[in-house]
């Protein structure tokens, strides 16, 4: 059974957090935890789920290559379109924006060819109608207050 919209929602919301409760998976959906557990079954049951994991300090560290990309989709595919995108593996994170851009991407993959890649997957979908990236030279993180 191919997956659809809210296949793609859950399984974003499950990288951002492999450890979501059933009943705040269902609450970020709109959905029953009765129907959220059935999904997440079938996922599973299917491969499209391999298995979950813990984010480690160094596992970042293997994914040095990082952008933004901003990108404009016309017509109400808005939300089809950031789910298709929150699927794709190298997307961390995706923005709603004012400005130009509809939308601000958070990429981090392991190469530039797999940014390439990514980034011509995302050009791809339908209703996206231009895009910029920039690649993140370097970071400098705020210290937290003590």
């Amino acid at each position: 059974m191919p997956m659809d919209d809210t296949d793609l929602r859950l399984i974003a919301v499950l990288k951002r957090d492999g450890r979501a409760a059933l009943g705040d998976l269902a609450l970020h959906l709109g959905l029953s935890r009765a129907t959220v557990r059935t999904r997440l079954a079938r996922l599973i049951q299917s491969g499209e789920i391999a298995g979950f994991t813990a984010l480690t300090r160094a596992d970042l560290a293997e994914s040095p290559v990082r952008a933004l990309m901003m990108v404009a989709i016309d017509g109400a595919g808005t939300d089809r379109a950031v789910a298709r995108m929150l699927a794709m593996g190298a997307v961390r994170a995706v923005h709603s924006t004012t400005g130009r851009w509809d939308v601000i991407v958070d990429l981090a993959t392991d190469s530039l060819r797999h940014l390439d890649e990514t980034l011509a997957r995302i050009r791809k979908l339908d209703n996206v109608s231009q895009s910029e990236t920039h690649l993140l030279m370097s970071t400098r993180l705020a210290t937290a207050a003590r």
